[in-house]
């Protein structure tokens, strides 16, 4: 799970801790351990980019991605476009991607 936005820490502790409970605070199986990153300062690029082409999981293939995008207003055709963006996505400030 990758948070990203003012305040996304919250949403990274509520997956966190329902990870946490869902196993009473025992041993997660690595099946069932949901990682999770905030990325409250980077760039929303950055943000989609990191869990579009970086994030995996150990122990379970990640073929679906699910974008929550919690605003005052919708922009579903923005961060669609902005996802599929994000695979080009280079932080090397000489490349020109960007």
């Amino acid at each position: 799970m990758t948070a990203w936005g003012a305040g996304c820490s919250i949403w990274e502790n509520a997956v966190d801790e329902a990870n946490m409970r869902a196993f009473d605070c025992g041993d997660i199986p690595e099946d069932r351990f949901v990682m999770t990153t905030c990325h409250e300062d980077a760039p929303l690029i950055e943000a989609l980019w990191f869990g579009r082409e970086v994030a995996w999981h150990s122990a379970v293939e990640l073929n679906d991605t699910l974008l929550l995008h919690v605003a005052p207003s919708a922009s579903e055709v923005e961060m669609l476009a902005a996802f599929e963006n994000a695979k080009d996505w280079n932080d090397d400030p000489s490349e020109s991607n960007h």
